[in-house]
C-alpha cells in the first residue's frame, strides 16, 4: 500500500527556516519520482520541486529556487524539503506526490493532475 506521510510544518517569522519531511513507503524511491507541491488558501495547488526518476535531477519552481532544497534519502525512503529565507508568500500546506507512470523532467514535473499518489498534507504559515 502506497502511503506518504508530511510532517515538520508550523509557524515561522519571515525570513527564518523550516525543514519538512515526508516518508513514503509502499513503494521505492528509487524508481519513481517524488514531489513536493503547496496549496494557499484560493489558490491551485502548484509544483514546488521534484526529484526525477530518470536521472536524480531535481527541479525547482521560479519562486523558490536558491531558497529551498530537496533530497532524499533511499536507506530510509525518506523526502526533505529545506526552506530558507521563507517569505509570507510561502505560507501554504505542503503536499508530497509520486507517480508511478511517468519518471518526470523538466517539461512534465510540476504537472499536478500527472500524481497518483499524495500525502494529507502539512502546513507551513511564515508570519511578516
Amino acid at each position: 500500500q502506497v502511503r506518504l506521510v508530511e510532517s515538520g510544518g508550523g509557524t515561522v517569522e519571515s525570513g527564518g527556516s523550516l525543514r519538512l519531511s515526508c516518508r513514503a513507503s509502499g513503494f521505492d524511491l528509487d524508481y519513481f519520482p517524488i514531489a513536493w507541491f503547496r496549496q494557499a488558501p484560493g489558490k491551485e495547488r502548484e509544483g514546488v520541486s521534484c526529484i526525477s526518476a530518470r536521472d536524480g535531477t531535481v527541479y525547482y519552481s521560479d519562486s523558490v529556487k536558491g531558497r529551498f532544497t530537496m533530497s532524499r534519502d533511499r536507506m530510509t525512503n525518506m523526502v526533505y524539503l529545506q526552506m530558507n529565507s521563507l517569505k509570507p508568500e510561502d505560507t501554504a500546506r505542503y503536499y508530497c506526490a509520486t507517480d508511478f507512470e511517468s519518471a518526470k523532467d523538466g517539461t512534465d514535473w510540476s504537472r499536478t493532475h500527472d500524481y497518483d499518489y499524495w500525502g494529507q498534507g502539512t502546513q507551513v504559515t511564515v508570519s511578516s
